[in-house]
């Protein structure tokens, strides 16, 4: 079962791995025209949904994982914690992804939802790269 398990969180992690790219995806939206940047909005919107359905994979398995062995706390509240802070901000922004989609579509300036989302989304990417260290190298008593 612990394999079952293992193997069910790498895969949510592979799939949360969007959070890698966003930051470089949401800057190349600066550069396209009208439909383009609407396009490109809207697959990032949806990108952003499916990682977050990875989130709940990861919920699940690492909450059984971390039941499975002898953690730290510290260790265990650091990733519980970087888990939420990824949920919460993947959530908050996806408001701004569908935004600058509406906002192209209405004609109106987008700039200020681009620059949020990218903000949003190189936090993202730092909590990740630190979750994934924590990952690798986990705290045992």
């Amino acid at each position: 079962m612990d394999n079952i398990m293992l193997l069910l969180h790498v895969i949510g992690a592979t799939g949360m791995g969007v959070y890698l790219l966003m930051p470089v995806l949401v800057g190349k939206v600066t550069k396209l025209t009208g439909a383009g940047q609407e396009g490109l909005a809207a697959g990032l919107h949806t990108a952003n949904r499916i990682a977050q359905y990875f989130l709940i994979v990861q919920l699940l398995t690492g909450g059984y994982l971390m039941s499975q062995n002898d953690y730290t706390p510290l260790w265990m509240a650091l990733v519980t914690i970087g888990f939420l802070a990824i949920a919460a901000l993947g959530g908050i922004m996806g408001k701004p992804l569908k935004l600058i989609g509406t906002s192209i579509s209405e004609g109106h300036s987008a700039a200020a939802h681009i620059s949020k989302a990218r903000a949003l989304s190189i936090i993202i990417l730092i909590i990740y790269v630190v979750i994934l260290y924590f990952m690798v190298n986990p705290d045992y008593k």
